[in-house]
């Protein structure tokens, strides 16, 4: 976005027109000749930014009201520019608007286009502000309302889990640490940690977007307006709490953008963390879950194969937001105030990033209400490898008042005797755990179960299936409640 912060002379060339010379009536009287084309090339911006094309109407309808409050345009003025903006909307949703690269971005796209229809008031509407501070202003909105979206998805994909939660608190399942079998878990519990991780993830969106919702508009190129303008009217008027108090950093600042990508990177990181999950699940080693033909595919070779595509790509998408992240930081991080021509790479990377996390939510989502869970499977495999073995060891603390690192060193004795026997914990008989310890007794046997494991976790966060019937609901009523509010 070129620095254009001088209005508009009534005796410039119609926007849209070249000189003789050949140069952008755009870009004033300074210029006599045109750039040359690999200028044009790496210059223009319209082919990414005309995302904004309703950000920049509301800022500019904004802006013109404002103006005519000032008594810098006429009422006459804002409703040629109103009705010239409302045309240009239509053309732009039909298909029909003739996007010129020779006019860069969207800005100067749509403010050509409503001179051509309407004449001077078109010229005028740019009085009192830059496009330095259009595009922070439209790409402001544009973010907020991009996080609106996905705050919207990301609840879509909280109420999967907590409905899948509650359904299966009382399922066994192994819980592992370093993809090793640790102690036996819920799969209800197991979802509600994506609860846990996807409200963080709110949160910080949310955050986001208190932050950016400061009004940049108004701040002109770098050092504000001579012109009678209402920069809080105009905040007002888009939503925002505030104009920004900074002319340099209104035009300059690009944090929220990074901030919105970082939150996304994270985001997508627990959703690739749970597309793992469900790639493991799947696999024939493992077998906990099976996922229908709506999220998977098949090989052209092997027929037998159902591939869980989906789960893989949510996964590979990661790296493309976390690439997007850090190519904003490299943009970013050498640029002196206020504005240089380098921010125009600011939004490629944020269109791709809320692109590519909208969809591995939609992803996401659709995999968690498809999934079919294979119970009696997870429940085999949360007893084997010795699961109940910290089971023992707090047996052997509560009822034989043995201190923990002695518990634990025979219990690691008694699991190294079963392991030499090729069979579980559970399946030592009570002589051979006396050899052990001989204070043991026939009660050990009753915490040996998977069952009873999963029942004894009630500690605050724990996987006891009523903490996981009960958190379940908590989450259903928030989310309720967020609804009806």
């Amino acid at each position: 976005m070129t620095d254009t912060s001088q209005p508009h002379s009534a005796t410039a060339s119609q926007p849209g027109e070249t000189s003789p010379s050949g140069a952008n009536a755009q870009w004033g009287g300074r210029f006599a000749a045109g750039p040359a084309q690999i200028m044009s090339d790496i210059n223009a911006s319209i082919g990414f930014d005309k995302r904004m094309w309703q950000q920049d109407i509301r800022g500019s309808r904004a802006h013109a009201a404002m103006l005519v409050q000032a008594g810098v345009l006429t009422p006459e003025d804002e409703q040629s520019i109103a009705a010239g903006l409302t045309k240009i909307a239509a053309e732009i949703e039909a298909g029909d608007f003739p996007f010129d690269i020779a006019l860069e971005d969207i800005h100067m796209n749509i403010e050509a286009r409503l001179t051509d229809r309407i004449g001077d008031a078109g010229r005028r509407l740019h009085t009192g502000r830059s496009r330095n501070d259009q595009v922070a202003t439209d790409f402001k909105l544009w973010v907020r309302d991009a996080i609106d979206g996905l705050h919207a998805q990301m609840t879509g994909v909280m109420r999967a889990m907590v409905l899948r939660a509650a359904e299966h608190a009382a399922d066994p399942m192994p819980g592992f640490t370093h993809l090793q079998t640790a102690q036996p878990v819920t799969f209800g519990h197991h979802l509600m940690a994506y609860v846990e991780m996807l409200a963080r993830d709110r949160g910080r969106l949310a955050d986001c977007r208190k932050r950016l919702n400061e009004s940049p508009l108004g701040a002109a190129a770098l050092a504000g307006t001579s012109f009678p303008i209402d920069r809080h009217a105009t905040a007002t008027a888009l939503g925002f709490d505030r104009p920004t108090a900074n002319s340099l950093d209104s035009v300059s600042d690009r944090d929220f953008a990074l901030e919105f990508l970082s939150t996304a990177a994270i985001c997508a990181m627990h959703l690739s963390r749970l597309a793992e999950e469900i790639v493991i699940w799947c696999s024939g080693p493992f077998r906990f879950i099976r996922l229908s033909d709506a999220f998977t595919t098949g090989s052209s070779i092997m027929p037998q194969k159902r591939n869980p595509d989906a789960a893989e790509l949510v996964r590979a998408k990661t790296g493309r937001i976390t690439g997007s992240m850090v190519a904003l930081l490299s943009v970013m991080k050498g640029l002196p105030l206020a504005y240089c021509k380098d921010m125009q790479e600011d939004k490629e990377p944020v269109f791709e990033a809320a692109d590519a996390l909208a969809l591995s939510l939609a992803a996401t989502e659709g995999m968690v209400r498809d999934l079919m869970p294979e119970l009696s499977r997870m429940a085999a495999a949360a007893g084997q490898s010795f699961a109940t073995a910290t089971d023992l060891a707090d047996w052997l603390v509560r009822t034989l008042k043995l201190p923990f690192r002695q518990a634990h060193h025979v219990t690691g004795r008694l699991v190294a005797l079963a392991e030499s026997r090729d069979i579980d914990l559970g399946e030592l008989d009570l002589a051979a755990m006396q050899s052990v310890e001989p204070g043991i007794t026939e009660d050990v046997y009753n915490v040996l179960t998977v069952a009873a494991s999963v029942a004894s976790r009630t500690s605050h966060g724990g996987t006891a299936p009523a903490n996981v019937a009960r958190e379940a609901a908590r989450w259903q009523g928030i989310l309720d409640q967020e609804d009806a509010a």
